[in-house]
C-alpha cells in the first residue's frame, strides 16, 4: 500500500461525501502567493503553541503551577496547527474537501479561543494572550481562504442528478 493510497482513505474520513473532488491547480500568481502566507501564518500558530509548551515545561520545572486546562490548551494548539498544515497541503494539491476544512476551521477556532479566553479564571494572562494572538492568526488565514480569487480556484463540486443521490428524502 503506497502513502497516497493510506492518504487518500485519510481524506474520505476528513472529507465525507465530497473527498472525490479535486481541482485543477490554479496559476494564478495571487493564489500561490495567498497559499505561501498561510503557511507562514500556520508556522507562526505552530510556534506559538511550541513556545506555550516550552512556557508551560520552564514553570513546572520551577515548582510554578500549571493548571490541567493550560496542557490541554498546549496539546489542542499544537493538534489545530498539525491539522491545519495537513489540510493546507492537500488543498494544494486541488483536493476541494480540504479548502473547504481550511475555510471552516479558520473560521471556527478563533470564535473558540476567544470565548475560553473570555472565561475568567480558567487560564493565567500569558495564556489568555496567546490565545488572542492564535486567534488573531487564524482570523488572517481565514481572510486569505474567503477572498474571491481563491474561492474561484476551487470551485463547488457539481451536484449529481437526484435520481443518482444515495438518500431519498421521503425515506427520511
Amino acid at each position: 500500500m503506497t502513502v497516497e493510497t493510506m492518504l487518500r482513505k485519510l481524506d474520505k474520513i476528513a472529507g465525507g461525501s465530497i473527498a472525490h473532488h479535486r481541482v485543477e491547480p490554479s496559476t494564478d500568481r495571487r493564489v500561490a502567493r495567498a497559499f505561501r502566507v498561510i503557511t507562514w501564518l500556520l508556522i507562526a500558530c505552530f510556534v506559538l503553541g511550541t513556545g506555550t509548551v516550552v512556557a508551560s515545561v520552564v514553570l513546572t520545572l520551577n515548582s510554578s503551577p500549571v493548571g490541567f486546562a493550560v496542557w490541554m490548551r498546549c496539546l489542542v494548539v499544537l493538534g489545530i496547527t498539525t491539522t491545519l498544515f495537513y489540510f493546507l497541503w492537500r488543498a494544494r494539491l486541488g483536493w476541494y474537501w480540504a479548502f473547504r476544512r481550511l475555510q471552516l476551521f479558520s473560521r471556527i477556532f478563533p470564535i473558540i479561543a476567544l470565548v475560553l479566553a473570555a472565561i475568567p479564571g480558567l487560564y493565567p494572562l500569558w495564556v489568555i494572550t496567546e490565545q488572542i494572538v492564535f486567534a488573531i492568526l487564524l482570523i488572517g488565514i481565514s481572510d486569505y481562504l474567503q477572498s474571491d480569487y481563491l474561492r474561484e480556484a476551487y470551485p463547488k463540486p457539481p451536484q449529481a442528478p437526484r435520481s443518482d443521490r444515495k438518500v431519498d428524502r421521503k425515506a427520511r
